[in-house]
């Protein structure tokens, strides 16, 4: 189990992707864990056969425990069925064959295994070339776990992998798993070679019989899988049977870490919540024109994204609301830029990834960085990285058609803001009562940190910029 950082000592086994027997291919998803951050995905980072799954799916393990063993070979070993392998003893020829020192195998020893399938790059354009080896007809032989501990179990050769895994983020790799698209047959045209989601879409597109279906990939088991990942993980959706008054649902991962985090924010942070109502008429107008604009074309438009402006704006013209408290050092920490948190509710429970150095970004960057995170956030593939380091939060409950609220602040952070339901209601607009956007904004805020006339004027300048959108650019 990789270290997983920022004081994680455990994870949680959710789903094994493979199997003893199974060939396992350097950079290839074995398992998905859950830790107190997020579901995250394992690559393994070896060539080989499984031959141990060492814990089963729903144990909790240790950081740095082997969870699983796999008996590497060269790239030039013979391909040979795993039965066969393990079953009957290896035939003369290979007994004779000279075996290199494991010194040789350098590449397994250096590499450390990392988190949520991006692989690791730092040596990967040192590999020796597939080709190369298969011709010298050598057949070096090692067997490592995870984390490069020995096993002492006879080794089984494996089939040589083609190719090298395909850069891509992981959303856009459970996108390919979903349409039964092979990553490695897609033509990026990201930047740096990623593959994109245009990609995958267009690599699906004429995928639509089994004859174009490369007979090696496995398309249906990779849908299956992810479908039955958000049931794994939320078990209170399990149906109930006749008769059962009560069902207990275990705090972990996720849902047992935000609790923790709620509590803590609670009773250390004096918590004040100011409330204010604002017509945003003008707001929803813009956001019509903006989806029509040739250069917003393909990004996520919507009333949370100026939202977001409003606030990163309001937040430039009051710059001491952007802050934290350091208790131990009795000071407080002014943070220079702004990581914009955005609550998401997701099966596993409430997280809040941030956008890094929001206040940095143009409209049309922040918009794709919303939508990226947003779109991450659902399909269960933040990383905890992603959710590190907020400096404060946007909580948009009116998309379940809630007014308004009293959040609590995420912890280290200095101010949260809710935002509620936008809905037509009757306004005083010019001296006449007319049919208006309306909605209800909630500040919440550190009165350690932040005191009640700075609280007022970052809300106050939130609505004003909501109110007429044109500050956007008259208070940039």
């Amino acid at each position: 189990m990789p270290d997983v950082g920022e004081g994680l000592t455990e994870a949680e086994i959710l789903k094994w992707y493979v199997k003893p027997g199974d060939t396992v291919s350097d950079g290839q998803v074995v398992c998905e864990v859950e830790t107190a951050k997020a579901a995250v995905e394992l690559p393994i980072p070896f060539d080989g056969l499984v031959h141990e799954l060492r814990f089963p799916e729903g144990t909790t393990v240790d950081v740095g425990e082997v969870i699983i063993s796999v008996n590497t070979a060269a790239d030039g070993a013979p391909p040979q069925a795993p039965a066969a392998a393990q079953e009957a003893p290896a035939p003369a020829p290979a007994a004779a064959a000279p075996v290199p020192a494991v010194e040789e195998e350098a590449e397994p020893q250096v590499r450390q295994p990392v988190l949520v399938g991006y692989g690791v790059a730092a040596s990967s354009t040192k590999r020796r070339p597939r080709k190369q080896a298969a011709a010298t007809g050598a057949a070096p032989i090692a067997q490592a776990a995870v984390q490069g501990e020995l096993n002492g179990h006879a080794p089984a050769p494996v089939a040589p992998v083609p190719q090298a895994r395909p850069l891509a983020k992981p959303p856009v790799r459970k996108l390919a798993k979903d349409l039964g698209v092979d990553l490695a047959t897609v033509v990026p045209t990201g930047p740096d070679g990623i593959v994109t989601r245009e990609d995958v879409h267009k690599a699906a597109a004429p995928v639509e019989v089994p004859a174009a279906v490369p007979p090696q990939a496995p398309a249906p088991a990779a849908p299956a899988a992810a479908e039955s990942r958000p049931a794994a993980s939320a078990p209170a959706a399990e149906p109930v049977a006749a008769g059962v008054r009560e069902t207990r649902v275990p705090i972990k991962g996720v849902r047992k870490a935000t609790a923790q985090a709620m509590v803590g924010s609670a009773f250390t942070a004096p918590h004040v919540t100011e409330f204010v109502t604002v017509d945003v008429t003008r707001t929803m107008r813009l956001v019509e024109e903006l989806k029509a604009d040739r250069d917003m074309a393909g990004l996520r438009v919507n009333p949370l994204l100026l939202v977001a402006r409003a606030l990163l704006v309001a937040i430039r013209r009051n710059p001491e609301v952007n802050a934290s408290w350091d208790e131990a050092a009795q000071e407080i920490v002014v943070k220079h830029y702004v990581n914009l948190g955005i609550a998401a509710a997701t099966p596993r429970g409430l997280i809040v990834p941030n956008i890094k150095d929001a206040h940095a970004k143009t409209l049309p960057e922040l918009a794709s960085a919303l939508g990226e995170l947003v779109a991450t956030a659902r399909e269960g593939r933040t990383t905890p990285a992603a959710m590190q380091g907020g400096t404060v939060t946007i909580t948009n409950v009116g998309v379940f058609g809630v007014d308004t609220g009293t959040p609590i602040l995420n912890p280290g952070e200095s101010a949260i803001l809710a935002v509620g339901a936008i809905k037509l209601q009757p306004w005083v607009h010019k001296g006449k009562v007319k049919p208006r956007h309306v909605t209800t904004l909630a500040l919440s805020f550190d009165h350690r940190l932040v005191d009640g006339e700075l609280g007022s004027k970052v809300l106050a300048d939130v609505a004003a910029v909501l109110e007429q959108p044109k500050r956007l650019i008259t208070w940039a």
